[in-house]
């Protein structure tokens, strides 16, 4: 690179090369801390003004699809019509050959395509320049410059990727020295530069998709939906703006995996995540996503809670249109509704959660909606007192325990309502169970070697996990078939007429001690001796008189699992009702906890 000289009549130009070498690391430290495309492009046009002494700068791009040379930005002394974001400034790649020119020598010689200068005054092409129309191109571009008050300009073409991207623009204001042959020379090398922070955004720009996008769907994914939930509840605790979450499963997904192959799965996630795509253009600003498996959100900001009800009602009748699919169970959460307090992105994604769930369980096909159930019975909503209750941390003033409004739990982790507070996946079951286990239980005194109490431990997590209606430990004497209730716990209360085998439900409660007879229940039997089973009310092949005793307690399910040990023969039963997370997963699991229950040490409950 030849050196500029610094002399009293151009006191504009950088002087020594180790200064124009510094300018350009910084314009590749500018670039790089960017944090996007248009602002690594913005710090390119203000960094190249500096280094070149010119008065203003601008980076352009070649747009292929329209022919035409649009501008970005516009830096420093601007002339009448010139933005600095311009929204439509471009000009036809026609109007510019010595880009295709010079651009044809790269491709030919391998060499980057140089700079070159034009002035107010020469009308008279580059040397290089070969187009035959060049003149008077050069003559309308001279023009230009003496229309805005210019002395003179430098071009310098950028090429990315072994393509024309576009150029980097300089001039300088009439009365100014013209840029000379090393200021082409550096300019070049700025454009090079600018070239190569074109690349790493563009790769940031990928990396950044990659982390917030669903690869399979192409939808935002948890990680984007974490980001924007937390900016919208600040606004909405700011200036009271509506925030909504929906949140729904995908139905039969399973089946379609095991009867028809993943593949065919992912095709009903696709399609289901078009449509949810396109019931969330009617809804401006909002984000659809997947958030894994086949779980998928929607998060409106600024609409109201009718009109993202109205949406999710929509996307539940487009699902079922789905041949391969089974519908969708969806839940919606807003703040324009009565549901409380929100301070955190948390409650909000616990209450759509919840929401979700009990649409689930009761097969809805339509989205039920956090803060609005009605009817007998009903008050609080039971929603709400479901998400909350899967909360330790939430109060009804909407603040956490020893912090501010919002302030996250000890653990500061997102615990939702699917997440470490419940789950029904039989994993987290069994890792729960089996920590429960090892600490001896959940602070209790008993000690460890009484069967009955490791039996205690196992209801008390899985029913929690769960969110059970809650739990029975029965046993029956060796040699016996007589089985009674040797203890038990009730979370909630349920409606139901009277049961033949605890007479009502309270009167299980006042009467734990109730004995059934084993020879009637012959599903309960089998389970006293090492097996487990899963029953839902009005499913088909139900037994009859296990599904009776479930029924008229209230209950919508139950799962149960036994053993024996030198004590006798145990059971243990968990029962839900509509907020139960599913069990019919959950047997084997279970079964496997009361087996490490039994092992041991053991002795027969208190008589």
């Amino acid at each position: 690179m030849s050196e500029a000289t610094m002399t009293e009549e151009s006191p504009y130009v950088i002087s020594t090369p180790d200064l124009r070498l510094q300018a350009v690391v910084e314009l590749a430290q500018d670039m790089a801390g960017a944090l996007t495309p248009l602002e690594a492009v913005r710090a390119a046009a203000v960094r190249a003004t500096s280094a070149l002494a010119a008065t203003m700068a601008a980076v352009s791009v070649w747009d292929r699809e329209s022919g035409r040379l649009r501008v970005l930005v516009n830096y420093g002394d601007l002339a009448a019509g010139e933005e600095e974001l311009p929204d439509d400034e471009s000009y036809p790649v026609a109007d510019f050959p010595e880009i295709v020119t010079y651009l044809e020598e790269h491709w030919t010689t391998g060499r980057l395509p140089r700079a070159w200068i034009q002035t107010a005054e020469n009308t008279a092409p580059p040397v290089v320049h070969a187009h035959p129309g060049a003149g008077a191109f050069c003559q309308q571009r001279a023009a230009g410059l003496r229309r805005r008050g210019r002395e003179c300009c430098l071009v310098a073409p950028i090429v990315l990727h072994g393509q024309a991207w576009g150029e980097l623009y300089l001039a300088r204001t009439l009365g100014m020295p013209v840029f000379t042959e090393a200021d082409a020379d550096y300019a070049t090398l700025l454009a090079a530069q600018i070239s190569a922070g074109l690349a790493q955004t563009e790769r940031v720009a990928d990396l950044r998709r990659l982390a917030f996008t669903d690869a399979l769907t192409g939808l935002a994914n948890r990680r984007a939906v974490d980001a924007r939930l937390e900016s919208a509840l600040k606004a909405h605790n700011r200036d009271n703006t509506v925030v909504s979450l929906v949140v729904c499963d995908v139905n039969g997904l399973k089946r379609v995996n095991d009867e028809l192959g993943h593949e065919m799965g992912d095709r009903l996630l696709e399609k289901f995540a078009h449509q949810l795509s396109l019931c969330a253009a009617k809804l401006p600003g909002s984000l659809a996503a997947r958030l894994g498996g086949d779980e998928f959100c929607l998060l409106a900001e600024g609409q109201t809670a009718d009109e993202v009800v109205a949406v999710a009602e929509e996307l539940c009748t487009r699902a079922l249109e789905l041949t391969e699919g089974e519908g969708v169970a969806c839940g919606v959460a807003s703040t324009g509704d009565s549901i409380g307090p929100v301070t955190t992105a948390d409650r909000l994604f616990r209450l759509a959660d919840a929401a979700q769930y009990r649409a689930k369980a009761a097969r809805a096909a339509h989205p039920v909606v956090a803060g609005r159930s009605h009817g007998p019975g009903f008050a609080p909503d039971p929603t709400v007192l479901l998400a909350d209750a899967a909360d330790p941390h939430h109060r009804a003033d909407g603040r956490r325990p020893g912090g501010a409004p919002g302030a996250r739990g000890a653990a500061g982790d997102r615990r939702r309502f699917r997440g470490a507070a419940h789950s029904a996946d039989p994993g987290q079951l069994l890792a729960a169970g089996l920590t429960t286990l090892d600490q001896g239980g959940l602070q209790r005194t008993t000690h460890p070697a009484d069967t009955l109490s490791r039996l205690a431990c196992v209801a008390e997590t899985s029913s929690r996990l769960l969110n059970a209606v809650g739990w029975w430990v029965s046993y029956v004497p060796p040699g016996s078939q007589l089985m009674r209730t040797a203890q038990h716990a009730v979370y909630r209360m349920t409606g139901g007429p009277g049961s033949s085998r605890a007479v009502t439900q309270r009167a299980q409660i006042e009467a734990p001690d109730a004995v059934f007879d084993l020879r009637h229940y012959p599903l309960t039997r089998r389970a006293v001796h090492g097996g487990s089973f899963a029953l839902r009310a009005g499913a088909p092949g139900n037994d009859a008189a296990e599904e009776a005793m479930m029924v008229v307690s209230g209950y919508k399910a139950m799962v149960a699992a036994g053993g024996g040990n030198p004590a006798g023969g145990w059971l243990l039963e968990l029962f839900a009702d509509e907020s139960t997370l599913p069990l019919g997963q959950i047997a084997p699991a279970l079964r496997a906890l009361v087996a490490v229950a039994l092992s041991g040490p053991c002795s027969p409950p208190p008589a």
